[in-house]
């Protein structure tokens, strides 16, 4: 075989696209826009082990409150205070844990990335929300255009990912127009 010619058989076209997908994917996020984060506090846990259950009316035993958490390794807990402007965004994203939300002022709008029919769901203050961190994402934003939105977020996350508390996501195409 002629060494100069053997690399007319490379399939140039497959390369070509595979190129070209790799520079238009970070094109495809949507990113935030108009928000301001200030952590609050943070901290890392060993694996966590909790079963509580607390009875609300001792005379009735299905009346309790109850909570577990089981995590697999060491994971991040994070406080976090946004805040954004009016007609702000957080993009669409994800993350790698689950997220208690608390609307301290303002409205949030939330969209799920898994939603088809592209629902709103709208949190007034002072009402709270749960982010699961599931792969499909979701996007939040301040569809006011005249108060700021405020929101407490706790976080827990996989210790080895606390770099990643964020996973940029495109829009899934259930909301054409909401980025």
């Amino acid at each position: 075989m002629n060494p100069l010619t053997q690399f007319k058989k490379i399939p140039i076209l497959p390369l070509l696209i595979a190129l070209t997908l790799v520079a238009v994917a970070p094109a495809l996020a949507t990113p935030l826009s108009g928000v301001t984060s200030v952590a609050i506090a943070n901290g890392t846990f060993a694996d966590i082990g909790i079963f509580t259950r607390t009875d609300i009316d001792p005379s009735v035993a299905t009346h309790f409150w109850q909570v577990i958490i089981d995590t697999k390794g060491a994971s991040h807990l994070y406080v976090v205070q946004n805040t954004v402007v009016p007609g702000g965004t957080f993009g669409w994203h994800s993350h790698p844990g689950p997220s208690l939300v608390i609307v301290k002022s303002g409205t949030a709008t939330e969209y799920e990335g898994n939603d088809p029919t592209c629902t709103p769901h709208v949190y007034q203050a002072p009402s709270t929300f749960v982010d699961a961190g599931e792969a499909s994402g979701h996007l939040v934003r301040n569809e006011s255009t005249t108060d700021n939105l405020v929101v407490i977020v706790v976080r827990l996350i996989p210790e080895a990912l606390v770099p990643t508390q964020r996973i940029d996501k495109p829009n899934p195409g259930y909301c054409p127009n909401i980025n």
